[in-house]
């Protein structure tokens, strides 16, 4: 008897802790390290893909690349009933824009939209970047094969197609391939500018670049390790009264670290150690590595969010080098140089973060809190429709991940008792009837 009684409380207490769905194991188990692998090589055989490279080439260039990766999308789309739009979007950068823009070029991405049933205006996206370049940033006829920089981003978002657009999903899905990193992250800029003429609502961007290297230029070998790069608050408000205001209050309040890339991020984390607990996702409080940038910056430049997932581990003799060897090192970003079992696990990581966010319902947009010289706290948030509750965070001020929870039904504003607002920050997510969870919004207001 007591040992029923024991099985009892187990069972129970693992069925209301797992908040899982089934459908993202299965999404987990279809990535195909074969797809990868097959797709690195096509995009390496292009021979450079350097956004100033060739156009009219069937074999080499960034032409070619791009059709190819055009047509990947359109066979994707066939097996899925045409559920894909697959279009170029273009903009023109003219000679002397700056340094690495030597002469007029067509920046030009290619976009693959996988239309939500509930929501189809509201868009998660993956990137990973079409160009590649050598040690000569202007250099646009040597072999530049960008193997892990950046075929690696660019054939994860292509697996990711493949996967997910066997689902339906209630929020749109973006994959797209991003032309002119390399020159200036003008990929990033046009298709966020794109997004803004056409008042796309964007719940995030998953900005992949570099997914493919376990082996770092300091010795470390880490095939579990990753790093999302995020920036702690958003810098696209310019009208100085907004900005004071909001300046002031994060004085008072916090959230100097809780902006909408740095909730993205979160949920990446938590996602991943929900799915893959085997996986050590890291998270950097930094926009981008040192001195460097991707294409996530023009979204959060925009006001989207976004953040970037790459390896934890670089080595930087085969970033931006001409394939060469010297004093016994082989230099160059080549296809024997990337793990596979790696670049599919971040893939991965990215399919299941996808598939939870487009599952999800919107975010509250209103987050109000209050307590003061209260021992309990106060939250109020706007209705979300297609949510059948909510769920409050909090952590500790000084942790960089929400560690407690309260899920409620039926209202929109609830009393923590017992909690002093002083000592942790809060924040609110939407659930849906399907147990999937918005990104969290930290409070954007104060009950008086």
């Amino acid at each position: 008897m007591r040992y029923l009684f024991l099985l009892f409380i187990i069972l129970f207490t693992s069925t209301t802790y797992a908040q899982t769905d089934q459908k993202i194991y299965d999404i987990i188990a279809a990535v195909s390290e074969g797809n990868l692998r097959k797709d690195v090589q096509t995009l390496v055989n292009f021979g450079t893909r350097h956004t100033l490279s060739d156009t009219i080439s069937e074999t080499r260039g960034i032409g070619a690349a791009r059709r190819w990766i055009k047509s990947e999308f359109e066979t994707i789309s066939k097996d899925c009933d045409d559920c894909l739009e697959v279009f170029y979007q273009k903009d023109f950068v003219k000679k002397g824009e700056n340094q690495r823009i030597v002469k007029d070029v067509m920046v030009v991405n290619v976009v693959a939209i996988q239309k939500g049933t509930k929501y189809p205006n509201r868009f998660i996206i993956m990137s990973g970047d079409i160009d590649s370049r050598v040690t000569g940033s202007n250099d646009f006829t040597s072999d530049a094969p960008g193997a892990n920089d950046n075929a690696t981003g660019m054939a994860g978002a292509l697996e990711t197609a493949r996967v997910l657009s066997k689902y339906q999903f209630e929020n749109s899905i973006i994959y797209v391939g991003l032309s002119g990193e390399e020159q200036g992250l003008f990929g990033g800029k046009g298709l966020a500018k794109y997004a803004k003429d056409n008042n796309w609502d964007i719940i995030g961007v998953l900005n992949n670049d570099m997914i493919g290297n376990i082996t770092g230029v300091d010795g470390v070998i880490d095939n579990r390790t990753f790093r999302i790069f995020s920036e702690p608050i958003t810098t696209s408000i310019t009208d100085p009264e907004k900005l004071a205001s909001q300046t002031t209050a994060r004085r008072f309040y916090g959230g100097e670290v809780d902006g909408i890339s740095r909730q993205l991020a979160r949920y990446i984390y938590k996602t991943t150690k929900t799915y893959m607990p085997e996986m050590n996702p890291m998270m950097v409080y930094r926009l981008d590595r040192f001195g460097r940038g991707g294409h996530h910056k023009p979204f959060n430049d925009a006001g989207f969010a976004g953040i970037r997932i790459m390896e934890a581990h670089e080595n930087y003799t085969q970033q931006h080098q001409d394939i060469r060897t010297e004093n016994g090192i082989d230099y160059g970003d080549t296809f024997e140089h990337v793990n596979f079992p790696y670049c599919k696990k971040l893939t991965t990581v990215n399919a299941i973060t996808m598939a939870n966010l487009a599952s999800a319902p919107p975010s509250p947009t209103e987050v109000s809190i209050g307590g003061i010289v209260e021992a309990s706290v106060k939250l109020k948030w706007s209705k979300v429709e297609g949510a059948k509750g909510y769920k409050i965070y909090w952590r500790d001020t000084t942790s960089s991940t929400w560690d407690h929870s309260r899920y409620i039904e039926d209202i929109n504003e609830f009393t923590l008792e017992g909690i002093v607002i002083d000592n942790f920050y809060f924040g609110v997510a939407a659930v849906g009837a399907n147990g999937h969870e918005s990104v969290v919004v930290f409070p954007n207001k104060i009950l008086r």
